[in-house]
């Protein structure tokens, strides 16, 4: 199977993840742009290459755009870009004659709002306004129309971006009536019950578009509908009688997150354990997800883990951004789950990387083991050594490597339990010069 992808941009989880899973099945042949042609924390994208990419690669059977790289130059410069609304649908028109005829997956995101006073990724003045931007657009959208104490310069440019990108949305709901799309998903972004943004995903849904809770999972996500074969699963919550609770970053309840990235994954889900060809087992939280980058504590799991009677892969959401110490504890006590293990970032996150890499691995034609163990080494030296772990051990970037040891240890033992262990060297980078996330660089010699 031939597929092009073009990712958000060039972090690890947008970019190699998907390398890496696709790596699962050699039958696969994965087109993706070059790294350096996609955007990072500070710079856009290069469009224009990308584009010349874009028309100069063979015929696939599947192409998965990220449609914010290639209007805007990235998720990140969608928020920031000055360009106008004409400027922009003249560069995104370039892409009809490329993609008629072809089956695309295609998702734009639905512009979010922060609720914080960082302004890393928003505009300059999200330092001072950025809390009260999302105080507006919360009591709007829940109250109707109110005040804003925000100058009126900063509201006016805030606004008309938004207003901006919606009407490019809604430009993709006509491509979408011409037949350029096999699917097309508008993503909401770290979302809150209310806000502009939840406004505009129900503006869009009226006219006939789909919505989904999340954002860089779902190009993975999409890689899994792109596998057009069907798989029986089994979700599991951990914890069934809190399956009504919201995750942080979302607006619906972590049941309607998993079953709503199944559905966008070409999964049928059954009801019985029995009936199904892979469980899917939840690490799910009680009243409030955890959330370890902002200090928020919540239960961890504390029963004694007795894997399913089939296979499984493990979603483990109990927090945000990182692991659940005492979940990782009673997996490593089992045999480790045969169809992958996550704890990336948001429930969303998780969930949709997660089942990229089911469905590869169980419809491989070619299955590669070798990178199956790699990509769980860095799902769980990631999610659970450095997020859940170092990274609260470290003030800014800087050599891990050492702090990383006990964890490559336990789960390099675990992984190659009864074989060879092959000669792994393994080093931890820095992409965007940040704590948030690390890559692993991960090199196995047999």
């Amino acid at each position: 199977m031939k597929i092009c992808f073009v990712p958000i941009d060039n972090r690890p989880v947008c970019y190699n993840l998907a390398k890496d899973i696709c790596a699962i099945d050699e039958d696969i042949e994965l087109f993706i742009p070059p790294r350096e042609y996609l955007g990072s924390l500070s710079k856009y994208a290069n469009v224009e290459a990308i584009f010349e990419w874009l028309k100069n690669i063979p015929q696939t059977d599947a192409m998965i755009l990220s449609l914010d790289t290639l209007a805007y130059g990235g998720l990140i410069p969608s928020r920031r870009i000055t360009d106008s609304y004409e400027d922009i649908k003249k560069r995104i028109e370039k892409l009809k004659p490329i993609i008629k005829g072809k089956q695309v997956y295609a998702f734009s995101s639905i512009m979010r709002i922060s609720n914080n006073n960082y302004n890393e990724e928003e505009k300059e003045y999200w330092k001072d306004w950025g809390k009260k931007i999302f105080e507006y657009s919360y009591n709007c959208s829940k109250n109707g129309n109110c005040a804003a104490d925000i100058p009126k310069h900063i509201i006016d440019d805030y606004v008309s971006t938004r207003k901006r990108n919606f009407e490019i949305n809604k430009l993709y709901l006509e491509w979408q009536k011409e037949g350029l799309f096999e699917t097309l998903i508008f993503s909401k972004d770290d979302c809150a019950q209310y806000g502009f943004n939840v406004e505009e995903a129900k503006e869009l849904e009226k006219l006939g578009g789909k919505t989904k809770t999340g954002a860089d999972e779902i190009p993975l996500t999409l890689l899994a509908r792109a596998i057009k074969k069907e798989i029986k699963i089994f979700p599991l919550f951990t914890e069934p009688d809190y399956i009504d609770r919201i995750s942080n970053y979302e607006d619906v309840s972590i049941e309607n997150s998993v079953l709503g990235q199944l559905e966008l994954g070409g999964f049928k889900i059954v009801d019985k354990e029995a009936n199904a060809d892979i469980v899917l087992v939840i690490n799910n939280f009680k009243e409030k997800q955890g959330e370890l980058v902002m200090g928020w504590e919540t239960e961890g799991y504390n029963e004694v883990f007795m894997p399913p009677s089939k296979p499984y892969a493990a979603a483990d959401v109990r927090y945000a951004n990182g692991a659940d110490n005492s979940f990782v504890k009673e997996l490593l006590k089992n045999n480790l789950p045969e169809y992958g293990f996550s704890a990336w970032n948001t429930s969303a996150n998780t969930l949709g990387s997660l089942l990229a890499g089911i469905k590869v691995k169980f419809m491989a034609k070619k299955y590669n083991k070798q990178a199956y163990n790699k990509l769980q080494i860095i799902r769980y030296l990631d999610d659970w050594g450095y997020q859940a772990n170092v990274r609260s051990q470290i003030q800014a970037p800087c050599d891990i490597k050492i702090l990383m040891k006990p964890y490559e240890e336990k789960i390099i033992d675990k992984l190659f339990k009864d074989e060879i262990t092959p000669k792994i060297n393994i080093n931890y980078l820095y992409p965007w010069n940040r704590k948030f996330e690390i890559e692993v660089d991960v090199e196995q010699n047999f």
